[in-house]
């Protein structure tokens, strides 16, 4: 009997575990490990080889963890750690240098300005104001590369930020994932 209540307890806590923080639920400290190791992967998504289809599907990974990270962890990650990234993606991308970094440096500064706004929402909520804040950041890369002297992009540009907006939700779970306090069997 006891056993069948532990299986039942572990059930509950792994439905939540695949589920948003809700706003009234605690989550432990970010690690400090953790940050830095998230936004190193989504620079390393950025640089994977695509083509065809899937390059036109694939958000800005990095401006995506950048986004979130900004959002929940504004004391950690803000404007001059974005522009860092933003020339380090520059850098690894071979693109005009400082293109990436103004955009990131943006989008960081308007995260940290709607971050009381965005949160107010669930994920899935959440990801039409990601679109929005993704999109600006992708017009204004667009923008540095045609005042540089690149044609304009096709239409498709846009399809990788909406993209990010729809990966905004499992993204949210997988980065609380870590920080997320075990629950003993009999709580709920």
């Amino acid at each position: 009997m006891r056993r069948a209540k532990v299986a039942a307890g572990d059930g509950v806590s792994m439905a939540t575990m695949f589920t948003a923080a809700r706003p009234e639920e605690i989550l432990l400290p970010v690690k400090p490990w953790f940050v830095p190791v998230t936004l190193f992967v989504g620079l390393m998504a950025n640089m994977l080889p695509l083509s065809g289809v899937v390059l036109t599907l694939k958000p800005d990974f990095l401006a995506l963890v950048l986004l979130y990270w900004c959002i929940q962890e504004p004391r950690l990650i803000g404007v001059g750690v974005a522009w860092c990234l933003g020339l380090l993606m520059d850098v690894a991308d071979a693109t005009v240098f400082g293109q990436h970094a103004l955009a990131y440096a943006v989008l960081a500064y308007a995260a940290e300005y709607f971050r009381r706004r965005v949160l107010r929402f669930p994920p899935w909520q959440q990801a039409a104001q990601v679109a929005v804040l993704l999109l600006f950041c992708s017009a204004l890369v667009a923008l540095v590369r045609v005042v540089g002297g690149a044609p304009l992009p096709r239409w498709t540009y846009v399809i990788g930020s909406l993209t990010g907006a729809l990966l905004w939700p499992p993204l949210t779970v997988l980065l609380q994932w870590p920080q997320r306090p075990t629950r003993s069997p009999g709580e709920f």
